[in-house]
């Protein structure tokens, strides 16, 4: 492992430890217990069944960016990657799922890492860009001062929302600049320089093809369809622990600040960082601090098992296919 890599883990921990430390600073353990026997699994169940329907929009939106250049991929195809690369990123460290996701699927889905890496970036923009919305109108909904609460001021955030809508639709603005990547990975290394540029420019073509307004209108509404649904699950959750959570509605401006939080480096599953400000989030609307802890934790469960078990068991099951297949070969 690269000193780099150790250093990197390394910080992560210390965050981890650093937030979860002032998580259970300021809670009792007999509390959260009792707070947690109150739980309504009614609530609970839906809030999985929201998880479901929302992960089925992400799959879909993927399968809409990589139909162009294989029209004949299925949603069944398209699930199974996507879960597994979520459920790596959840258990080991730097994007390790993404970066299976580039690489070890590409017959499945029946096209090329590039393609793949392009429809990754489009997924962040489009998540980003939800997230930041969903902040701005929670933050002007609940009438909270942008620049106090979130650190940042209006024109900030709608600056960098702006920015990402500019990429998304008009990505033929940064052709130059890959124009001149390209010619310097040619120059770099030939061989190696021009397989690279040949990736990247099927890349850049499938960006050009999912900044039509029609496909870009298209991904966008499966993107707000996929984080309603992740909405509806921390709202379901909150009322899972209604009355403990006097205000459950405070769940919506706790999905955008706690998923913010995930940029902060940490462990895999955003350990500590996610449920810290989950619960400030929480707290900032009046919910008192125990029952808002018990709240981050179980949003937290709800949001990394499923698609942690969903993968892991998609990966063993690809496995013993595999194994299977070299046996009877042998």
């Amino acid at each position: 492992m690269k000193i780099a890599q150790i250093v990197r883990i390394s910080v992560g921990l210390i965050v981890a430890a650093f937030f979860i430390y002032l998580i259970v600073n300021q809670v009792n353990l007999s509390d959260l217990t009792d707070t947690l026997r109150t739980t309504n699994p009614v609530w609970i169940l839906a809030a999985l069944l929201a998880f479901c329907c929302g992960y089925a929009c992400r799959i879909a939106r993927w399968r809409k960016m990589l139909l162009q250049d294989s029209p004949r991929l299925s949603f069944a195809n398209c699930a199974g990657p996507l879960l597994a690369s979520f459920a790596i990123n959840n258990v080991l460290p730097f994007r390790s799922g993404d970066v299976m996701r580039a690489f070890a699927f590409n017959r499945q889905l029946g096209t090329s890492s590039g393609i793949v890496l392009a429809s990754l970036f489009v997924e962040r923009l489009l998540d980003l860009l939800m997230v930041l919305l969903m902040l701005g109108a929670a933050l002007a909904i609940f009438r909270l001062d942008f620049e106090s609460f979130a650190g940042v001021s209006s024109l900030m955030l709608i600056s960098l929302s702006l920015l990402i809508i500019l990429a998304l639709l008009f990505p033929r603005l940064f052709i130059p600049l890959i124009r001149t990547l390209n010619h310097i990975l040619i120059k770099l290394s030939p061989r190696l320089g021009s397989k690279l540029a040949a990736e990247i420019n099927k890349a850049i073509n499938t960006l050009l093809h999912l900044s039509n307004k029609g496909t870009m209108l298209i991904l966008m509404l499966w993107s707000c369809a996929a984080w309603l649904a992740e909405g509806t699950v921390f709202l379901c959750i909150a009322m899972a622990l209604f009355p403990a959570i006097e205000y459950p509605m405070a769940g919506w401006l706790a999905l955008p600040v706690g998923t913010l939080a995930t940029l902060i480096p940490g462990t895999p599953g955003y350990i500590g960082t996610f449920d810290y400000f989950t619960i400030k989030a929480m707290t900032a609307l009046g919910n008192t601090g125990t029952p808002s802890t018990v709240y981050a934790l179980l949003v937290h469960a709800v949001l990394w098992l499923p698609p942690t078990l969903a993968g892991g068991l998609y990966l063993l099951q690809l496995n013993l296919r595999k194994s299977h297949q070299k046996l009877y070969e042998q």
